[in-house]
């Protein structure tokens, strides 16, 4: 059986529609060059390979999701250095326009014209936003950063949020710079990324305390995750605790393992139909107000 009709045997079995994939990554093709050599790279920093498995065109990657039956999806943008935001920001709503089942996406960075383009963005139908602490190597609390935070918790549109030290460290990742930005604006929706691995228990407190927090499962139940950061047994029971707020995210395409391993992840923990429903669907189809 091919890889396509294994994924859609996969949600076909749960009676569902199809798969909505909160953490997907579509890009200007010389940044996702850049990404991809950053992976390429990522070895000796990682202690592991970590070879793209969807190594293809644009249209390709695209077609590929419909064929897995993903119903809805994102394109996860984010800068490294300031003047970069907008442009992909830019770019992503013509990629949205043209694929009418990515959820338009858009991003940020601490700078000047942060509140302009993020306000921009919202006003004419940002449907999620992407925040890259690692990447960008910059503070949730930078003060460039408060009127985009505030913009945000108003207008109720979540953001991916990449802050656990996964895979390597830096310097504002980690759960209290989350923390501290959550005391502030608590009505923000912050999805933490890969479930904040490997400060799995501590964003679970953080998404048991703030209403808005949600995790995806980007990458984490996986075996290739597993082998080197292990979800802890002992807060499973949060899994089902929190069953309304986690999303299914894959990192597509950017994973060194087929797109199967991460919905077969979700049933590592025998947590039930009704939780993998909520998790790979009906939680996102909320939260998105999806028809």
């Amino acid at each position: 059986m091919t890889e396509d009709l294994r994924v859609r045997e996969f949600w076909r079995a749960l009676g569902l529609p199809g798969i909505v994939d909160v953490h997907t990554h579509f890009m200007p093709a010389n940044v996702m060059e850049k990404v991809w050599r950053y992976f390429d790279a990522v070895g000796p920093l990682t202690g592991r390979a970590w070879p793209i498995r969807y190594r293809h065109e644009e249209d390709v990657r695209v077609e590929q999701l419909r064929a897995f039956g993903v119903r809805r999806f994102t394109s996860m943008i984010y800068p490294h250095k300031p003047e970069m935001a907008a442009w992909l920001n830019q770019w992503a709503a013509d990629f949205a326009h043209h694929t009418p089942d990515c959820l338009r996406t858009a991003t940020f960075y601490p700078e000047e014209s942060a509140a302009a383009y993020v306000s921009e963005a919202i006003e004419s139908g940002t449907r999620v936003f992407k925040s890259h602490i690692q990447v960008g190597d910059y503070s949730p609390g930078d003060p460039l950063l408060d009127p985009v935070w505030g913009a945000l918790q108003d207008a109720g549109v979540p953001v991916v949020i990449h802050c656990g030290s996964g895979p390597a460290p830096g310097k504002y990742t980690g759960p209290e710079p989350i923390g501290e930005l959550l005391a502030r604006y608590p009505r923000l929706r912050l999805i933490i990324a890969h479930m904040g691995l490997p400060e799995y228990r501590e964003f679970l407190e953080l998404a048991g305390r703030y209403s808005g927090v949600y995790l995806d499962t980007t990458m984490a139940f996986t075996d290739y995750t597993e082998e080197a950061t292990p979800f802890p047994r002992d807060a499973v029971h949060r899994l089902s605790d929190l069953q309304e707020r986690i999303l299914f995210g894959s990192d597509y395409p950017n994973i060194p393992y087929p797109y199967l391993d991460a919905l077969e992840g979700l049933t590592r923990f025998d947590l039930g139909e009704d939780w993998l429903r909520s998790v790979c669907h009906d939680n996102a189809a909320a939260l998105f107000a999806l028809d």
